[in-house]
């Protein structure tokens, strides 16, 4: 079995994409609600091993040191999820996901945020979440190639619609 490195990317359409998303709606919840506990409990683990370094809560220090490595292993878990899916986890704290697709022939990222129904956005690989841009963009040309390819997907669910 190959390792993570060596697995080829994964491309998505945005129809591909926003299939999907229920499914990693559902792991990147996990993910933000996880990652924002184990944060605070950090910190609150940290302000117990400064206050007491004689320790007198030294069990439940140890305790509380076993229970954070055991949820980073679970949330390691969830994040190698997404990326067996295909999806780029770009920020734990807000639950932004990226997925890489083509747009004119080079490799982009279709962008998408916990709090979004579908994907909305765009960005090129080097331009991050301040560069997106709108899918609506990538609509005619998404269209095209689907004309192309004798795609006729449109056609019949008009049809199916006129019926």
């Amino acid at each position: 079995m190959k390792d993570g490195g060596d697995q080829p990317r994964t491309l998505f359409t945005l129809e591909e994409a926003n299939l999907r998303i229920p499914l990693v709606t559902a792991i990147v919840s996990d993910i933000v609600t996880l990652f924002t506990d184990l944060h605070d409990r950090r910190e609150r683990l940290n302000e117990l091993r400064n206050r007491s370094e004689h320790s007198e809560y030294r069990e439940e220090v140890e305790a509380m040191e076993q229970e954070l490595e055991t949820d980073i292993e679970t949330l390691d878990a969830y994040v190698a999820e997404l990326s067996d899916l295909g999806v780029e986890l770009k920020d734990p704290l807000t639950g932004l996901a990226d997925f890489r697709t083509l747009v004119d022939g080079r490799e982009a990222y279709l962008c998408w945020k916990l709090d979004e129904e579908e994907i909305l956005w765009w960005h090129e690989l080097d331009s991050g979440f301040s560069g997106r841009r709108p899918v609506s963009e990538l609509q005619e040309t998404v269209s095209a190639s689907s004309t192309a390819t004798g795609d006729d997907s449109h056609d019949s669910r008009n049809q199916a619609d006129a019926t």
